[in-house]
């Protein structure tokens, strides 16, 4: 039985990409610090002789017993409103956490994939964005504690690959949504669908004009498993090239949610991309993959999960207390 390490485990992606190796027959280990992730999106595999979890900071060494086949580096905050809150927390998970993961890998002799993402791209000057672009990052402002983190972890992997021959793989992960994100994570599904559950007006942030192209979590899967399973080392975009602007989005859910809320408008964030669309080429090419779930599909499913959600969770405005963590 082949033995997998799922960093960031608790977490929405981390989570599904839990289920997928059980499904797929592997002996999976879980990691999370639980600092944005919540044990109740595993708390099903707890069960399980096939898993385990070990609540650890990556961000310490990292030390697994026995045999090692895989590593899934899926540890990070992934939401402005975490990231921006924990901003040291979020650069060292990107580079002493990655750090301490590439030694386990090679210690292991294990095939390590990390979860990189389009912030890689900032702002694009490019459309839509292929991998060879390198990117429009401000490295001092406000996002750039999660972008450049990220920027320093696809480095340091080829690094590690081209120097000690780790066998590594980068996946630059697009706009994905589904069952188990947060409800109050500041990105802009579980925004509004929760404006709207709450019968609050939508808020946009800007013209409404930005761009955005949401991948269903179980696509966004697919792409991750048969990335790592290539033998192809260099970053890969997965996500879905279907764009939309957030404006005709909140329509979008107002007609999804049966709601009739207005939608209102706030400044544009800070360095705040104004267009995402992946080019998907490469991972067609290589992978023989593509999205599959259409964004009404998925949307549905997603609400669906949000519905059934209580009214205490519905109605709660802080998602956790970072005081314990910032030092």
């Amino acid at each position: 039985m082949k033995r997998i390490l799922i960093t960031g485990a608790a977490g929405f992606l981390g989570s599904h990409l839990c289920d997928r190796f059980i499904k797929e027959g592997y002996y999976v280990i879980g990691m999370d610090n639980l600092i944005t992730g919540d044990l109740k999106n595993i708390e099903h595999l707890f069960k399980l002789e096939h898993f385990e979890f070990y609540h650890h900071d990556i961000t310490k060494f990292v030390h697994v017993p026995g045999d090692l086949d895989y590593i899934l580096h899926f540890a990070s905050p992934a939401s402005p409103i975490d990231y921006l809150k924990i901003p040291i927390q979020t650069l060292k998970v990107g580079s002493l956490g990655t750090h301490n993961l590439l030694g386990l890998a090679r210690v292991k002799n294990a095939r390590i994939l990390i979860a990189s993402t389009s912030e890689v791209y900032g702002d694009p000057l490019v459309h839509p964005q292929t991998e060879e672009y390198y990117g429009n990052v401000n490295t001092i402002g406000p996002r750039g504690v999660y972008d450049e983190a990220k920027r320093f972890q696809e480095s340091i992997t080829m690094a590690y690959h081209t120097f000690h021959g780790v066998e590594t793989r980068i996946v630059r992960i697009f706009n994905t949504y589904g069952p188990r994100m947060r409800l109050n994570d500041g990105r802009v599904i579980p925004a509004f669908i929760g404006q709207a559950l709450r019968g609050e007006d939508l808020t946009i942030f800007g013209d409404g004009m930005q761009t955005r192209s949401f991948c269903y979590v179980d696509d966004q899967v697919e792409g991750i498993f048969r990335l790592l399973h290539s033998d192809y080392v260099y970053p890969v975009n997965i996500g879905n090239p279907d764009e939309i602007t957030i404006k005709d989005f909140a329509e979008e859910i107002i007609k999804l949610t049966g709601t009739n809320q207005k939608v209102v408008y706030h400044p544009l964030p800070v360095n705040d991309p104004l267009q995402r669309q992946p080019d998907t080429t490469k991972a067609k090419e290589l992978l023989g993959w593509e999205a599959k779930v259409s964004r009404a599909e998925g949307m549905k499913i997603t609400y669906d999960y949000f519905r059934s959600l209580s009214k205490e969770e519905l109605s709660k405005e802080e998602h956790k207390d970072f005081s314990n963590y910032i030092k």
